[in-house]
């Protein structure tokens, strides 16, 4: 009987011990699930984050395209004017050199 009731003592100190033992396991775990709650918003936010980031760089790279093709069309409208002005000038020096020569007597 005495070893009966020594079991049951000892079983019931060590119930009482595990028990209160488990308190502070309980917060840390209480702890870590608020930690993985604000990791996963925190995750979400980036991801949103990310995601706008992108967008941006994809309209930056649409505009830098579009830019680049107005550029090249400008640079081709200007060789065209440039060779309408060589053109132009070409014609207008012929046009003062004739008047110079008829009016050079012949030697």
């Amino acid at each position: 009987m005495r070893r009966i009731l020594a079991a049951a003592g000892i079983t019931s100190l060590i119930c009482v011990t595990g028990c209160t033992d488990l308190k502070p396991l309980q917060a840390q775990l209480n702890e870590l699930e608020q930690q993985v709650t604000q990791l996963s918003a925190a995750q979400e936010s980036l991801k949103t984050a990310v995601e706008g980031t992108q967008r941006t760089a994809s309209a930056a790279q649409a505009a830098a395209q579009k830019a680049e093709t107005r550029a090249d069309t400008a640079a081709l409208a200007a060789d065209v004017s440039q060779q309408c002005c060589d053109v132009t000038n070409g014609k207008i020096d012929r046009m003062f050199r004739k008047p110079v020569q008829k009016e050079t007597p012949p030697p």
